[in-house]
């Protein structure tokens, strides 16, 4: 399974606002692979207030 795919795995349950930093620790704790991961650093956005904001950063349908 890609990571795209687990994109709702790895922001279910999270509480918003989060930082891109919690994002990514939370992440690494799921097993991310390197692309996820450096995506998600590249995020132009430091917080996210929605899962559907973090999705279309990502380039996701929300």
């Amino acid at each position: 399974m890609t990571d795209a795919v687990r994109l709702p795995d790895y922001v279910a349950g999270l509480d918003f606002p989060l930082s891109r930093a919690d994002l990514i620790r939370r992440a690494q704790e799921l097993g991310a692979g390197t692309a996820l991961l450096q995506a998600l650093r590249a995020l132009p956005t430091e917080r996210f207030t929605s899962a559907e904001q973090l999705l279309a950063a990502l380039g996701q349908p929300g």
